[in-house]
């Protein structure tokens, strides 16, 4: 058991039986009473972010949450079918989980996906991915990193605005949090 001191952004807990995470936190302290603590909790199955004040000296159970390699292998009607590394066991997430995650998965890549228990709760990509811009408009004499940007679509069908002296071709490295042109690479 949490006590109400041990939560911190990022932490899971399990509240009603349903697992939240931990969005923000802050000490309140009011006249002649115990502190309290007001969260920010998103609940991992829905995505919902609700507001839960807790008393000084209330406890909270950890949620049994946990990640595990699998590989993404293809999409399937409103869904994206997976297999774990360990046991090649194949199961289906929804579309509305993997929002964020969507425009940077590609067919055969390995992905670590949050789990509650057995009930998948979405998908982890590495911070920072590598995509060949496969369509963008011809950059012109004189454009340089200053300049501006313009979008390029990359490898996955995604749309990313990149300086203007990128090409066709050429292979850039995204922030797959924010979506946002980080540098070129090799």
């Amino acid at each position: 058991m949490y006590q109400i001191s041990d939560l911190k952004k990022g932490v899971c807990i399990e509240i009603d039986g349903e697992p939240f995470q931990v969005v923000d936190y802050h000490h309140v302290k009011v006249a002649r009473q115990a502190g309290m603590m007001v969260t920010k909790i998103k609940n991992l199955n829905t995505g919902s972010i609700s507001e839960k004040t807790f008393k000084s000296g209330d406890k909270v159970k950890p949620a049994d949450v946990g990640y595990q390699k699998c590989q993404y292998l293809y999409p399937e009607g409103d869904g994206y079918v997976f297999m774990r590394n360990d046991d090649y066991e194949q199961f289906t997430i929804g579309s509305d989980l993997l929002e964020d995650a969507k425009p940077y998965m590609t067919e055969g890549m390995d992905v670590d996906i949050q789990f509650f228990g057995e009930i998948p709760l979405g998908v982890n990509l590495a911070p920072n991915m590598v995509f060949e811009v496969i369509e963008t408009v011809p950059g012109v004499k004189g454009d340089n990193a200053t300049g501006g940007s313009k979008p390029a679509t990359i490898t996955t069908g995604a749309v990313v605005q990149v300086p203007l002296f990128i090409k066709e071709g050429d292979k850039i490295k995204v922030d797959t949090r924010t979506g946002a042109y980080m540098e070129r690479a090799n």
